[in-house]
Order: C-alpha cells, then sequence, then structure tokens
C-alpha cells in the first residue's frame, strides 16, 4: 500500500519481495538461539568486537567440528579391510571446516552492519565458497570410489579399469551440473533460460561438429566395450601394427615398432576390423616359420632339428611345446612349418629372425638342404642348321 509523506503526497513503497530478499539475506536473528539472543543485542553496539568474537570462536566450532567428525567416523571405520573408508573421511573434513567457518562470516557480516548491497554480494560469495569446497571434496571422492570399486572385480563386473573413465566423467558432469544450477540460484540467476538457450547451442554444434560427437561416442563405447586396452598389440584392417599407448574420448594412438605414433579417429575404429594379438586367454601369441627341405631328406630328423632349435631359444614358451607339421609336397621342396609360442606380439619379428638365422646354420651343419627354386630345360631336337656345334662355331666367329 502507499505511503503519506510530510507533503502530502502518497508515494509507493517498495515491493514486498524485494524487500523481503534483501533482508533474508543479511537477517541473521533467526538463527541465533533464545539463550543467545540478550547477548547478540549487547555485542551489536561494538559490532567489530563481535566481529573478531565470531572469527575466531567460529574457527574454534569448526575444528572441534571437524575433529569430532573424524574421530568418531574414524572409529567406525577402523574394523574395515579396506582404507577407503579413512581416505574419504580425510577427504570430506575440509569442506566442513570450509562450511562451518563460511557460516560464521556470514553472521561477521549482520555483525558489521553492512549496507544491503555488499551485504547481499559478500554473502553469495561466501555461499559460492561453500558450493565450490563440496564440489571438489565430490570430485575427488568419485574417483576414490570407482578406483575402489575397480579392484572388487566380483561384485563390481561392470566397474573395472577400463570403464572407470567412463564413468568418471559421467559422475563428474553430473556435480559439475549441479554445483553449476545451486550457484546460478545463489546469484539470483534464472536457469531455465539458460537452459533453452543450452539447448539451442546443443542442436546447432551437433550438426557443426557431428564427426566430432562420432568420435566422442565412438569413443564411449570402446572404453565401455574393452576391444583392446592400452598397451594391447593391435592390427587395423588397413594393415597398421602397434602398441596402444592412449584410449582417448576422440582418438585412439598407436605406436609402431619403428617408432612412429598413429593417431586413428575412434569412429573409424568403431567399424573397423581389428586384431588384438594381446587378446585371448593370455598375452602368448604363436608365430609360424616356414621351412623348405629337398625331396631325399630325412624328414624325422627335419622335424627332431626344428623341434630342438624352438626349445633351444630362451624366449621360446616351454608350454605350449614347440610343434613341427608337414604342410605339403611342394613343386621344389617339402614344406614344413614350424609352430611356437613367445610371451610378447611386440617381439614377434626379433625372434622369427633369430629361429630363421639358427635354422639354416644347424641344416648346414648337418648336410640337410634347404632349396632354391629352380628349372631344367629339357630340349627334345634342334632346328635344322641349330646344332649345338654349328651354335658354337657362329659364336667363334662372331668373337
Amino acid at each position: 500500500m502507499n505511503q503519506p509523506t510530510e507533503s502530502g503526497v502518497n508515494e509507493a513503497a517498495p515491493p514486498a519481495d524485494a524487500a523481503d530478499s534483501q533482508a533474508a539475506v543479511i537477517d541473521v536473528t533467526g538463527w541465533i538461539p533464545d539463550w543467545a539472543a540478550p547477548w547478540w543485542d549487547s555485542m551489536q553496539e561494538q559490532p567489530w568486537l563481535l566481529a573478531l568474537v565470531l572469527i575466531a570462536g567460529g574457527m574454534v566450532v569448526a575444528k572441534l567440528i571437524q575433529v569430532i567428525f573424524s574421530q568418531v567416523l574414524g572409529r567406525l571405520t577402523r574394523a574395515t579391510e579396506t582404507d577407503l573408508d579413512d581416505r574419504l573421511i580425510a577427504l570430506l573434513t575440509r569442506p566442513i571446516f570450509t562450511t562451518v567457518f563460511m557460516l560464521t562470516l556470514i553472521f561477521v557480516v549482520a555483525a558489521l552492519k553492512v549496507p544491503d548491497g555488499p551485504a547481499a554480494i559478500a554473502v553469495r560469495v561466501l555461499e559460492t565458497l561453500i558450493v565450490l569446497s563440496w564440489m571438489r571434496a565430490g570430485l575427488a571422492a568419485i574417483r576414490l570410489v570407482l578406483e575402489a570399486l575397480g579392484h572388487i572385480k566380483h561384485r563390481f563386473e561392470l566397474i573395472e579399469e577400463r570403464t572407470i573413465p567412463l564413468f568418471d566423467i559421467v559422475l563428474k558432469v553430473v556435480i559439475v551440473g549441479a554445483a553449476a544450477y545451486i550457484l546460478l540460484a545463489i546469484w539470483g540467476i534464472d536457469p531455465t533460460a539458460w537452459l533453452a538457450s543450452a539447448g539451442i547451442i546443443g542442436i546447432a554444434v551437433g550438426f557443426a561438429a557431428k564427426d566430432t560427437l562420432a568420435n566422442l561416442f565412438s569413443g564411449v563405447f570402446i572404453v565401455a566395450d574393452a576391444p583392446y586396452k592400452i598397451g594391447d598389440y593391435i592390427v587395423l584392417d588397413t594393415g597398421e601394427r602397434g602398441e596402444v599407448t592412449r584410449v582417448g574420448m576422440r582418438s585412439t594412438r598407436l605406436l609402431t615398432r619403428d617408432d612412429i605414433e598413429i593417431t586413428v579417429p575412434n569412429a573409424v575404429i568403431g567399424n573397423a576390423k581389428i586384431i588384438n594379438e594381446s587378446g585371448g586367454p593370455w598375452e602368448k601369441e604363436r608365430i609360424r616359420l616356414k621351412v623348405g627341405v629337398a625331396y631325399g631328406s630325412d624328414l624325422d630328423q627335419v622335424v627332431s632339428e626344428l623341434e630342438q632349435i624352438a626349445l633351444a631359444h630362451e624366449h621360446i614358451v616351454k608350454e605350449p611345446a614347440p610343434r613341427v607339421r608337414l604342410r605339403e609336397f611342394g613343386s621344389w621342396a617339402v614344406r614344413f612349418e614350424l609352430l611356437c609360442w613367445i610371451d610378447h606380439p611386440q617381439y614377434r619379428g626379433l625372434y622369427s629372425h633369430e629361429l630363421y638365422m639358427a635354422i639354416y646354420q644347424r641344416f648346414d651343419a648337418i648336410g640337410i638342404e634347404i632349396p632354391y627354386q629352380k628349372h631344367d630345360v629339357y630340349i627334345k631336337s634342334m632346328p635344322p642348321g641349330d646344332s649345338p656345334a654349328a651354335l658354337s662355331g657362329d659364336n667363334q666367329d662372331s668373337t
């Protein structure tokens, strides 16, 4: 309603909502217990002294609550086998201290009788610090909990080392989004318009960055499905072979044996045929060496020598044992294949080289011939005048 002034003109009173909102920001009398109200009223006559008392008392109370929180919960968690709860308690003590101390500073702002405008800004800054403190603790707690759950494979098969980055990103987005919403509300900003604008911008960005989004979603599927992991040796359908050094949300990086790093977009890998040489029940890989011997060789001796050569190599796995198979009777050699296992796929080329060298030296020493392809030409008849003697004479005349 309008109130009359000394001049008799009715002036419009300020809106009730605005006055109530400002009063709610700086009015803390409702927080004070009845037994402390007289002391608060008397101390308000000396605001700076009251502020100092509140700051000192707030630090003491905040520290006391922090100690009680850590000690009481620490006793309850001593019987647990894991140290996750202890680390979480240590992580939460800091935001608890920050919350209690910032609430004390809100009382200080009220005690100093700061004008409504600066007081409102000061209180919102203090509330912002409280939200940021809890957001930081929440982000750190997510990482601790996911790492702990990732080690409990029998109970939480979904959360493993390879899927931790996916859950980590999703939960961090949720926490940061919730904190941003609370901060907007603290500063009196209506988030509805921001969300509507974000939706429109998101549609535009989706059309403009469809390739980037395709790589992003493919990265999520790769992390969840885990066709390979860091350290695996994979072969792409385009022929590239290398060790996986990084699985990112946009691309996967391979380090070849030539120390060349290849960056492959996840969208390409998601639609490609991948050969994981480190996959399967173990990391071992079987190598195949093709060896040809001349017809007339002692085949039993060839099999025995090849097996002994493989067993003598220090990096060839003894179990499964090396084996030799006769594959075919070729046009110019009897073809065998030596099958043996190695521990690490990256050494396939080196160990094959060493075995081939050992096979050649051993066969040369014991007289087993390794033939090469050759052709014998038989001439049934010579054209008239082209006898070998005539050809020889023509060659002599020409010289």
